[in-house]
């Protein structure tokens, strides 16, 4: 890996830059080896967020549920389904939207955002609008800490959220959120019975929670299987039990998950790599 790929104080040497393997959606051209040569760096996972500083490499076609923000130190292409080149240092590309990297960048910031969120929601809109080559929407990580990017993002993309992360929350939503971690390792979440266990109707609770977490329940349940997976493969399990660990059906149920969020393969989670699992 380049140093480039580890610049800045949000990646201390030997710890935040390991290889990001595989960081692709069905193998970039020439395998996984091709891969991990092109892709390295740091990751951050919060709910609703997924975010990585290093190189950029090539991707095969593929789409994803989450929104795309890229911010490169160099133009990079993105192709997408209809074999338009999108070349800038800044790329947005939209929630479901099929594309492919066609050049990476030695440096640069890629950040998915829950589509259903309301700065997800703003960029899908933008890019839609507007055309996947926009101004800067990131400014350079060099030297800062991924999570201070990613705040500076949203708050750009949408302000009201930023504003309301610091609103009282309401008893039942913290009480939620509290419960929810054991709920998931538990197996499936209905939000009838989370309800019920914070004394509230369902529609309430999930006019409430979205409202005031940002995502609705049930994406807010998928993004915790995700992190709870992070946190079972860093601790040295295989796939197979951090996906029975995290509430997921199988290795398979898993593997599903990741490639429909964001276009990536489960060694994604692998537990060479660095990650900042932000839960705020």
């Amino acid at each position: 890996m380049t140093s480039a790929a580890c610049s800045g104080e949000a990646a201390p040497a030997n710890d935040r830059c390991q290889t990001l393997s595989s960081l692709v959606a069905n193998d970039s051209p020439g395998g996984d080896a091709a891969a991990a040569s092109r892709w390295g760096g740091a990751a951050l996972l919060r709910p609703g967020v997924l975010a990585f500083t290093g190189s950029i490499g090539p991707t095969d076609i593929h789409a994803h549920h989450a929104v795309q923000i890229i911010n490169a130190t160099t133009a990079l292409t993105v192709l997408d389904e209809h074999g338009y080149r999108h070349r800038g240092t800044k790329v947005v590309v939209p929630a479901d939207a099929p594309h492919r990297i066609e050049v990476g960048a030695q440096e640069g910031t890629v950040v998915f955002l829950e589509p259903e969120s309301a700065p997800g929601h703003a960029a899908h809109s933008r890019a839609v609008r507007s055309g996947w080559t926009v101004t800067p929407v990131l400014s350079s990580t060099r030297r800062r800490a991924l999570a201070a990017v990613v705040d500076e993002l949203i708050a750009h993309l949408a302000p009201a959220t930023a504003d309301n992360a610091i609103a009282v929350q309401h008893p039942a939503v913290s009480e939620a959120l509290r419960l929810l971690p054991d709920l998931v390792a538990a197996g499936p979440v209905s939000g009838t019975e989370l309800a019920g266990l914070v004394h509230l109707s369902a529609s309430r609770l999930t006019h409430l929670f979205t409202e005031q977490v940002g995502i609705p329940l049930r994406r807010y349940v998928l993004w915790s299987r995700l992190r709870a997976a992070i946190v079972r493969v860093q601790a040295g399990d295989d796939l197979t039990g951090a996906a029975h660990g995290a509430g997921f059906a199988d290795s398979a149920h898993l593997t599903r998950t990741t490639r429909e969020m964001f276009g990536l393969p489960p060694s994604v989670l692998s537990r060479h790599v660095s990650w900042d699992l932000d839960s705020g």
